[in-house]
């Protein structure tokens, strides 16, 4: 298994496909656009490697029976994804951030390993043994792996056939024995700077007349063909600043646009290819471990929510007695979320291919909650800790230490602490609550809305309602169903 440096040296190798503000970022473990993201993605390297953390942060592969990242792992029982859900909230208590250049890829594996194996057995294909191919060697490598799933879609109105630009969603224009040749676009894709692969996921169910849209891959990230360009963030001035204005530990995350321009993927490398009937299987298959471990992410953002608030609260002379109320409320919000991935987890069932698949509806109610209690936990962050914090008036680190004003600055933020300090403490407020600290809890692995129709659809009314009739001793059928317009 790599080391940090190791880890680093193998994107220094890549070649350079990635712009930020129209430059070309030549090594991205130390352009300021790109660098905090990196060592946020290092750390799990180095905990990986210490023996404190290595139960939570590696595991025994099921195809190699070698010691290997859990990112890059199957998995195989509810044991497994609890270890998944206690890792991600593990991840952000340790960075500080989002490590999502590896999660999305570790779903993606997942997701493809059962929806593989269906194909196999009902086409006859040979997905499933690609996958396992690629993915031993993937392991034996101890790649990073981002995942893409988000396409563009144009006219949300029509279907990926019927756009005026066909490229709207990333389809397949060319197909041989030997490859495929993909154009179109994945965007909002979480810390692909910091991944040596990227793999690829059908965007949506499609229909038979979509079926070029039907498609999964896995591809090195710097591949012929595929330009990436990183997104505005909110964390880009902070990057290119010094001091405690861009903490050590915490690392940072970026977004992406990937553009293919006719991206050619040996067949080795594909796991589907316009089996249509497959592709919301496979979204499915996707969406139900990320929601489940989502609630697990927000939780670890509100256990440093709640320190950082309570440093601050501190620095200004207040003690935790003035705020039990709110700091039970945060902690009520962050152990709800963290439960329900729990839940969603060990009420999960085996799938054939051995495959440990989350319950639906209990992942899908914890995305809800995720769109919700993790912004009244910033809220309370910002009102515990003051003015300082939520409005983000402070100096930056340079006028901080500047030898003209600098002493005059750090007279006046002092209070019961230095001002640096205080100053940090409200920082670290700033980043977890309206900065680049931010997981995805809204839109992050689907909308809300979406999460609600599949809750819908796994509500089981009649079931209740036979329940409620034996209970109460009214005969089935007394009271039928009404039709619905």
């Amino acid at each position: 298994m790599k080391t940090p440096e190791q880890y680093k040296e193998s994107l220094r190798k890549m070649r350079p496909n990635i712009y930020k503000f129209g430059e070309l970022i030549e090594d991205v473990t130390s352009h300021p656009a790109t660098k905090a993201t990196i060592e946020g993605h290092a750390q799990i390297f180095e905990f990986a490697q210490n023996p404190q953390y290595q139960d939570i942060f590696t595991t025994t592969s099921n195809l190699t029976g070698k010691r290997i990242s859990r990112y890059l792992s199957v998995i195989m029982s509810a044991e497994d994804m609890i270890a998944n859900v206690k890792m991600k909230r593990m991840m952000f208590n340790l960075t500080g951030t989002c490590t999502g250049g590896r999660c999305v890829g570790w779903n993606a594996i997942n997701a493809m390993w059962a929806t593989t194996y269906d194909m196999d057995e009902k086409l006859g294909t040979e997905y499933h043994k690609r996958l396992k191919n690629w993915l031993a060697k993937a392991q034996g490598q101890d790649i990073t792996l981002a995942g893409a799933l988000t396409d563009p879609k144009g006219d949300r109105t029509k279907p990926p056939s019927k756009q005026d630009d066909l490229d709207m969603s990333l389809h397949v224009v060319e197909s041989s024995d030997e490859k495929i040749v993909v154009r179109g676009a994945k965007v909002m894709i979480c810390g692909v700077c910091a991944a040596n692969e990227i793999f690829v996921l059908p965007g949506t169910g499609y229909k038979k007349e979509d079926e070029d849209y039907a498609v999964s891959f896995v591809i090195p990230r710097d591949i012929e063909g595929l330009t990436i360009v990183e997104a505005r963030h909110p964390s880009d001035l902070r990057e290119f600043e010094k001091g405690f204005d861009c903490p050590v530990k915490i690392g940072g995350i970026t977004q992406a646009y990937l553009l293919f321009e006719d991206v050619s993927v040996p067949k080795e490398r594909v796991f589907m290819c316009r089996k249509h009937e497959f592709s919301s299987k496979a979204v499915m298959n996707f969406i139900m471990p990320y929601r489940a471990a989502i609630g697990a992410c927000v939780a670890g953002q509100g256990d440093a929510m709640i320190g950082a608030a309570m440093l601050l609260a501190r620095a200004n002379g207040l003690s935790e007695k003035a705020f039990k109320e709110k700091l039970t409320a945060m902690s009520i919000n962050n152990e709800t979320t963290f439960g329900m991935g729990i839940a969603a987890a060990a009420m999960g069932r085996k799938h054939p291919s051995g495959a440990w698949l989350c319950d639906p509806l209990l992942a899908n109610v914890n995305k809800v909650h995720t769109a919700s209690l993790p912004y009244e936990t910033k809220v309370l962050a910002q009102d515990i800790s003051g003015g300082i914090a939520e409005t983000g008036c402070m100096p930056s680190f340079l006028d901080f230490s500047s030898e003209k004003y600098g002493h005059l600055l750090q007279k006046y933020l002092k209070a019961c602490s230095s001002a640096e300090d205080r100053v940090k403490a409200a920082r670290l407020v700033e980043w977890l609550t309206v900065g680049a600290g931010i997981p995805g809890c809204m839109h992050g692995g689907g909308s809300p809305e979406g999460a609600k129709l599949i809750i819908r659809a796994n509500l089981d009314l009649e079931e209740k309602v036979k329940m409620a009739q034996r209970l109460i001793g009214i005969e089935e059928g007394e009271m039928q169903k009404k039709d619905e317009d």
